[in-house]
Order: C-alpha cells, then structure tokens, then sequence
C-alpha cells in the first residue's frame, strides 16, 4: 500500500490516460477531461487521487464505447494528500471520462508571465508532478506503483507551442501526443510557451526560448556522446528520442528526467559545460528510475542512489575518472554536513514518510548514501560482476515498480548479500562504518591550497585558480572556516571577483558564505540571485541562512515578499516553511 494515495489498484487498476485539454493563461487553469481506462474492476468503485480540482461531470464506458453518467463523490480535502475522488462503475465499465478544471493554485503547476520569461514577449507554462503533484492538474491513480500509458491533445494560445514527454505531433494551436511505454503518473509533464529546437544528434535535441537555444544547445553538445555510453554498460536506451527542455529560471529543480524530455534549469548553462553532471543524472534515470521505478517514495533512494551510480560511471566514460572521483568526493562531503543538520530518523536510507509529505524526503540521503551503498557492493563482487548485475536487474524489471524489499530479494538471489549489513544501510541513521571513501587527488591539493592560505604561507596570486574546475571551486570555498572574516572575504574577492561569478553554483555558494560572514558587497548581489532564481537547492539553504539571526530574517522577509510571485508552488511550500508563512491553500 502506498501511504500517499488514496486509489485502489488492487481493485481497479488504470492502464490508460487520454487528456484533452485546454491551457487558458488568463485564467491560470486547464480545463477539459480526462479518460481513463482500466482492467475488468474487481470492485464498483474506482479511486482516484486529486487535488484542489473542481469535477464537472463523471461518465462510463463499457467495451462497446457507449457513454452514460456516472455517479461520483468528491472527498474532504487533506493538506498532504489531496482529496480522493470515488466514481461509481456500472456493470461492464472499461473507461471513465472526468470533465475537471485545476485550481489557478495548482501544486504542479506555475504560470509565468511575459515579463519573467527569456523573451518577455509571450507566458509560460509548466508542470512538475513529483512526487505526488500529477493530481493536481489531472484525476489519476497518482502512485508509482501505477504505470500508464498515456496520449494527450492540447490546445494552446497561438503562437505558443505546447511539449511534454511523450512522441508529439504539433499543429497551428492544437497539439498531439503519445507515450506508448508505461510510466508513472509523476512522469507525465507538460510545458508551453515560445519555444524553439535545435538537434543534438540523431535521436537527441533541446528545446528552449529563441534568446537561449543556443547557449543550451553549445552546452548539451555531448549529450549523443552520453548515450553511448550507458548504453555501453547497462543495456539499449528505450525511449526513442532523448531531448532536453531549459525552462525559466523559477524551475524549482536542477533537472526532472520526464522520459523522452528532460526538464532541465537555465543555471545549469554556464558556457563550459561545467556543470553537465546534472545532465548525465536525469539521463541515467532513463534506465534507475523511469525504466525501474521506486514502487513507494518511502524507497526513494531507488530511484536515486541508483541513478547517482549511474551519473559518476557516465561521467568516468565520457570525462576520465578524475571528474568522477570529484564529483563523489564533493558529494560525500555535502552529505556529510546533510548528516549533520538533519533529525536521525531522516538519515535513514528507507524512509518512514507516512503522515508526511514525500517531498520531505528529497534530501542529499537517497541520494548520496544510497550511492554510497551501490559503492560498497561494487567493492565487494567487483565492478565487472557488479555491472552485470544492475544490467540484469534493469531487465528483469523492465517497466515496472519495485520496492526495497524486492530489490534486497533479487539481489540475495543474483548476487548474494554477504558482507552488507542490511540494517546498518537501510533503517539505521546516518552512515554504516564500511561507507565506502571518496579520495580525489586534485581536490586534496586545493584543501592543502587553501590551508596554506588561510596560514599566510601561500599568496592567492600563486594558487592556480585560473585553470580550476567547478568542482575544486567548489571545494576551496567550502574548505574555509565558516563564518570566514569580512577581511578575508574581501581578499578573496578581490582576486577572484567572486561577487560576479557567472557560474551559479559558484556564486551560491559564495552567497552562503556572505550571508555567514556579514560580507556587505556581496550581500548586494543577494537579492537579485534569489529573485531571479527559483531552485530550491539554491534557495533554501540562503533562505535557511539568513533567518539565524534577526536582521537575516528581515532581509529574507523582504527578499521573499518580491521573490514569492517568481517561484514554483513547490519552492514556494519549502521557503514558506522556513519563514513560517501561513498556508493558503490551493
């Protein structure tokens, strides 16, 4: 049983939505209907998961195709969970038609305005589903448990073009879709606006704003070069086509991995492809993730342990192990300070998320320490049985949801499990003993580096900043003492500009810093970083910063009163919590 949803698949379950819909900016809804198909129902009643959605009308079909109404009752509605939505069947149903309109509030929904696009010419739309936000914009079973597969016809304001993760056919105001694998609820996106494409290789592209698709497109260049090479390790990419969408900066992720199109943020784009990792991550849950699926959100970190293995392997292919070793090096030192900040049933591997959002659980936790457990078991049977393991495992599985005890099953049985402690890694707080390390050479000397400064024995005109990557960026900046004094802030800045980092992830953590430090030039750049930002893995750790101390918590205050408008409902829940802004509502 899934605690996050109120549908009954065990009784009913769907196999297939049809959407027809219409995307009304003035409004800020859809309106339309929603057609759902099932197998012969063992109950009356089908359940669905909703939320804040007003239902006009319910009618069933029986394989005959003949409509007539349904009866259906719509629940109270619950803060986490939504409102269940019961329809009762006739004798023979095989589809359920629900004519609904969202809420202007929905969850998965942000609607932005010309003035906070690209081009600032048109509105935009998109949707994020995760974790259980689908039912916001559309009556479903919205479990991961469930796969469907889907089609969709959209009708949008011309000259906007309307794409989601599905095969498309776009007309002059009215587009078709269809996605003939079976996924998840959470999966199914959809974003609208002024976009344009621009190919990639044979089988990949981007889509973006006029003003930023080539940018995007220079910095995706590699992506053909990255299919290559996971298919190399665990098996043929199933998709089709893998494109990538750049929304507006207000996107509350690094990338949502949509299958067939990738939901990526505009800060990833820093014009070295710096920072391409998050490309490699939403590519590889193609296989840990959309191909196999978490079954619940309490086993996240099957979705995402496995997805950061697979990440740093693409990156070791197509990059060297030395970018590897980097970006697990600085991932175990950041899950390490998540460790240290958070409650200990929190740093569980299987979460106990019942009674709470599931949104709680995306942390550096499933991700980080679930890597850390594929490390060890890489160790232990070495990578060439280890790899052919996980190929095995993403076919035995292939389009289905599975839970942690299935995986611990299969593995036991395909594998063997000696040497894991299975409590340790999976139910027990924070890290087992055998977590394996994270050495990097390179990001060793820059620790040395900026030791060496902080003691007087190594100027900043003699570090080799100059031919640094993002990583040991990165890495010298959070090797200092927090708070650093504004004195050294300032020398700092004063050789490496780093008030002006072009570079997001760089300049965030620069802010951090400032915000710790009292730095006051830097602080000047706040502001406008968070305006015009909307990823949360950006705007809650600043947020969280500045409100440790009374003029913080003015400042986020009257940042926040300018920014909220810009954010993703989903961002917006998360600072809200921090300020301790009173719930709306949808």
């Amino acid at each position: 049983m899934d605690p996050h949803s109120y549908s009954n698949p065990g009784e009913v379950r769907v196999r297939h939505i049809s959407l027809d819909v219409d995307v009304r900016f003035e409004a800020r809804v859809l309106e339309g209907s929603a057609t759902l198909s099932f197998d012969a129902p063992q109950d009356d009643t089908l359940v669905l998961d909703t939320r804040g959605l007003v239902i006009h009308a319910a009618e069933g079909a029986s394989a005959d195709g003949a409509w007539h109404p349904a009866n259906f009752e719509l629940g109270a509605e619950d803060g986490i969970l939504g409102a269940p939505l019961w329809v009762h069947l006739a004798a023979g149903d095989r589809r359920v038609r629900i004519a609904y309109t969202t809420s202007p509030g929905a969850t998965a929904l942000q609607w932005l305005a010309p003035a906070q696009t690209a081009g600032k010419q048109h509105p935009f739309l998109y949707t994020q589903s995760q974790a259980i936000h689908a039912r916001s914009w559309m009556p479903a079973q919205d479990t991961p448990a469930v796969r469907v597969t889907y089609d969709a016809r959209i009708r949008t304001p011309l000259p906007l073009v309307a794409v989601m993760s599905a095969e498309m056919r776009h007309g002059a105001g009215e587009h078709h879709f269809h996605m003939p694998q079976p996924v998840p609820t959470y999966l199914i996106a959809l974003a609208v606006g002024d976009l344009a494409f621009a190919p990639l290789g044979a089988r990949s592209g981007v889509y973006a704003e006029r003003l930023m698709l080539a940018r995007a497109a220079h910095e995706f260049a590699d992506t053909e070069a990255m299919i290559a090479a996971v298919e190399r390790l665990y098996g043929p990419y199933r998709w089709g086509r893998y494109d990538l969408l750049v929304l507006p900066p207000s996107f509350p992720f690094g990338g949502m991995e949509n299958p067939r199109l990738t939901f990526v943020t505009p800060t990833m784009i820093a014009g070295d492809r710096s920072l391409v990792s998050l490309v490699a991550h939403e590519l590889a849950h193609s296989w840990s993730g959309n191909l196999v699926t978490n079954a619940t959100w309490e086993d996240f970190w099957l979705n995402e342990g496995f997805t950061v293995y697979l990440e740093r392997r693409i990156l070791e292919e197509v990059y060297g192990a030395d970018r590897a070793r980097m970006e697990a090096c600085l991932g175990r030192r950041e899950l390490e300070r998540e460790l240290g900040r958070l409650p200990p049933p929190d740093t569980v591997l299987h979460l106990d998320l019942k009674g709470r959002d599931p949104d709680d659980g995306c942390t550096l936790v499933p991700y980080e320490k679930g890597f850390l457990l594929l490390k060890r078991l890489e160790a232990i049977h070495g990578r060439t049985r280890f790899d052919a393991f996980l190929r095995s495992y993403f076919e035995a599985f292939v389009f289905q949801s599975v839970t942690t005890n299935e995986f611990v099953s299969y593995l036991s049985k395909h594998l063997a499990s000696d040497g894991i402690c299975w409590e340790e890694w999976l139910t027990a707080p924070g890290l087992p003993a055998d977590a394996p390390g994270a050495p990097s050479e390179g990001l060793s000397q820059v620790e040395e580096q900026a030791a060496a400064w902080l003691d007087g024995r190594l100027p900043l005109a003699e570090i080799p900043a100059s031919s640094w990557t993002v990583h040991e960026w990165l890495h010298f900046l959070r090797s200092m003492p927090q708070p650093l004094p504004p004195g050294r802030m300032q020398e700092l800045d004063g050789a490496f500009f780093l008030t002006r980092a072009g570079n997001a992830e760089v300049l965030h953590q620069w802010l951090l810093m400032a915000v710790r430090s009292g730095y006051q030039p830097a602080l000047a750049a706040l502001e406008p970083f968070l305006i015009s930002v909307g990823r949360r893995k950006f705007v809650r750790p600043l947020y969280e910063e500045l409100v440790r101390t009374p003029e913080g918590r003015d400042l986020a205050a009257a940042i926040y009163a300018r920014a909220r408008e810009g954010y993703h409902p989903i961002a917006q829940a998360t600072v809200d919590a921090i300020l301790k802004v009173p719930a709306t509502g949808c």
